[in-house]
């Protein structure tokens, strides 16, 4: 088949409407949420809660301003998500078990040097992993702090980092990715614990695929998620490094007519498109203004994101105050099918004071962009439940701070 030819203004439209970030906004409700987390496939978790956490400003940047109780009521109460490891830990979707336990079931036969690390500390403290899942299977629900370690003795888990000396966590770790637990809920942002049998629902699927068929689906979830896209960049995206057999599904996927080559105009390489998106080209889609979080799948190859929106976007969260070039929790500015700048915000919950201690915009930013930028930041400020929205007008851009200092509020 003859490659298909993008502008890049196309390639990039596609790739945001991949992302449920143009075209009509689903509906806030219990239908729209589970739809965008079927189109995402899945919503990273991180702890930072600086403006609020970051699968919930995914989820905002899709639906708009929506009831987080209902969202967790989809994910946690209905089972339609459960938490697991995509690209990293993040919510996926039960619907897509089968290939996440392909993970699970090799997690423990792992053998790179980690993997065999990690294999010779849970035998070394066998009697550690037999108390926590007697524990969970016996009590059910179980946070971190319910687990002690006194009288087993283990052999002390040993790092360079946080998790050192952390047996239970790294227990608890360990289980979680082999899938003999999992998250059943959260309390105050605390992992409660229980069993994955008694956490999935009936309707799960349980069947076993083989590598090429899971990494077949995988890699057609991920493609539908991105746009155009480099086999590269599949491979980073979902379930990022886990696509064994990639060359025989996607060979196979090619010759059944699902994925398609393209070429991007300016941009070198071979490109890549779902063939559910083709229709996609005959078809407008209309702009939004939005902003994303700093681990929002559209940007979350921080290579694509450079390569293909000609931005480039750092987390700057473990960067020295003095070093900094943007600050702590940035927030990019997608403005139709353009990256167009950033905001460095704080939510300060005891006074509900959304503060916006500075807004970026990039060289080639459109001066008008100033109105749909503010209104994007009283959306957040309204999502977040703010009494006030204070903007350091002295560190807006000039062509933006007429109407960023009317969003002040």
């Amino acid at each position: 088949m003859k490659p298909l030819l993008l502008s890049l203004d196309d390639a990039r439209r596609l790739a945001v409407r991949a992302q449920w970030l143009s075209a009509e906004r689903p509906q806030p409700d219990r239908e729209g949420m589970l739809a965008t987390a079927r189109a995402l496939r899945c919503l990273q978790l991180d702890p930072l809660n600086a403006v609020a956490r970051s699968h919930r400003l995914v989820m905002f940047s899709r639906v708009g301003p929506h009831d987080t109780a209902e969202f967790d009521k989809v994910a946690y109460g209905e089972r339609h998500m459960f938490e697991y490891w995509a690209h990293c830990a993040s919510l996926v979707l039960t619907e897509d078990l089968p290939i996440h336990a392909q993970r699970m079931r090799g997690y423990l036969r792992r053998t790179d040097a980690s993997g065999r690390r990690m294999r010779a500390w849970i035998a070394q403290n066998d009697r550690l992993r037999r108390y926590v899942l007697g524990h969970i299977r016996r009590h059910g629900p179980t946070l971190s702090r319910d687990l002690e370690e006194d009288g087993l003795h283990p052999k002390a888990w040993v790092s360079t980092g946080w998790t050192s000396g952390r047996n239970i966590s790294r227990m608890l770790d360990f289980l979680w990715l082999s899938g003999a637990i999992t998250v059943t809920a959260r309390q105050g942002g605390q992992k409660v614990w229980d069993l994955t049998e008694r956490v999935m629902p009936d309707w799960a699927p349980n069947g076993r695929y083989g590598e090429r068929r899971t990494t077949g689906l995988a890699i057609e979830h991920a493609l539908r998620a991105l746009g155009p896209a480099t086999t590269r960049h599949i491979q980073m995206h979902f379930v990022r490094y886990r696509y064994p057999e990639f060359d025989s599904a996607f060979a196979g996927l090619r010759r059944a007519g699902r994925v398609v080559p393209a070429t991007i105009s300016g941009l070198p390489g071979e490109w890549w498109l779902h063939a559910d998106q083709l229709n996609w080209l005959a078809e407008g889609a209309e702009p939004r203004t939005v902003l994303l979080s700093p681990f929002d799948n559209l940007i979350a190859d921080r290579a694509r994101t450079e390569r293909l929106f000609d931005f480039e976007f750092r987390i700057e969260i473990y960067t020295p105050v003095a070093k900094r070039k943007f600050g702590y929790y940035v927030l990019p500015i997608l403005h139709g099918e353009r990256l167009i700048g950033r905001i460095d915000p704080q939510f300060e919950r005891e006074t509900g004071t959304l503060r916006v201690n500075a807004v970026y915009a990039e060289p080639d930013a459109p001066r008008g962009a100033g109105p749909d930028v503010a209104a994007a930041i009283t959306e957040l400020g309204t999502f977040l439940g703010a009494r006030v929205i204070a903007i350091d007008k002295r560190r807006t851009p000039a062509a933006w701070r007429p109407a960023l200092s009317a969003a002040t509020a």
